[in-house]
């Protein structure tokens, strides 16, 4: 049975960086599964201010209602809290967010109060180690508004048989987005997520990078900042982070009509970023 935890707050995830990064030292003993617990914060409401300079961060319009990537950045305190427990199986630092899928059932109003759970599932071996689903959701008025699934990798291995390139269906040409190194430093100032690959270079090179690289999650509030105005009220955006984006670079983001919705890349020599948006499954609402 799944152990509910109600939360009212706790350390900014600046504090839990510092923790996970304590619980890299050696003799710390790890759960060999996924905590069975949910941790729940209701009742939260959103800082127009901080929305505001979101939007502006990720290009986006500034209106009342929430972008999509909006009520991730409110539940990842609750995501960082439960990875960075002491019996989570798999250590924080070092972690790769390799896809991640939003599905919008209705628009949120900023006036809204939100009830906000996060809960982890799913630990599954992969090809170059493990990966685990983190499941967030944020309802109004007692109904799921949102939910959110982001997939995690812990690489432990490298892969023996690289994955065959597929055909790439959309079409050359798109707008050309010069990203500046700031992009880390602001987007990590309004998201929580401070993870030093993405602010600093020595850090960025400890897991291999020659500079910082773009959050995941900037790039995809960016690529649905280029598509607002053929956003349905409601839909399913799902996106694999390929390679990460070196900051500054420069990268190409394109968009072409699909039989079922909307395709979309950002990509420079290789690719960054893929995506679509389709129309939600009905009934497809989390528990």
């Amino acid at each position: 049975m799944v152990a509910v935890v109600e939360l009212t707050g706790g350390p900014g995830t600046g504090v839990t960086y510092a923790r996970a990064a304590f619980g890299l030292l050696p003799g710390r003993r790890r759960g060999s599964a996924l905590p069975d617990v949910e941790l729940v914060h209701r009742g939260v409401t959103v800082d127009r201010a901080h929305l505001a300079r979101y939007d502006r961060v990720c290009g986006l319009r500034l209106t009342d209602a929430l972008p999509a990537t909006y009520p991730h950045v409110l539940a990842f305190p609750l995501a960082m809290r439960l990875m960075s427990a002491a019996d989570f199986p798999l250590p924080l630092i070092g972690l790769v967010h390799v896809t991640n899928r939003i599905t919008v059932h209705r628009p949120i109003d900023a006036g809204s109060r939100l009830d906000l759970t996060v809960r982890a599932t799913d630990l599954r071996e992969h090809p170059r180690g493990r990966q685990f689903d983190i499941v967030a959701t944020a309802s109004v008025d007692g109904a799921v508004a949102w939910q959110g699934v982001s997939t995690y990798l812990r690489k432990e291995s490298a892969s023996s048989t690289p994955a065959a390139a597929g055909p790439d269906p959309l079409p050359a040409g798109g707008a050309v987005w010069r990203l500046p190194t700031r992009i880390g430093t602001d987007y990590a100032a309004v998201s929580g997520d401070r993870n030093p690959i993405h602010t600093s270079r020595l850090g960025a090179k400890v897991f291999g990078f020659a500079r910082p690289i773009a959050h995941g999650m900037w790039t995809k509030a960016r690529c649905l900042a280029a598509l607002e105005g053929r956003l349905p009220a409601a839909y399913t955006v799902d996106v694999a982070f390929k390679q990460p984006i070196l900051l500054p670079s420069t990268v190409r983001f394109t968009s072409a009509a699909t039989g079922d919705g909307v395709g979309f890349a950002v990509r420079s020599k290789r690719p960054h970023l893929t995506g679509t948006i389709t129309a939600p499954v009905s009934g497809d609402t989390p528990r």
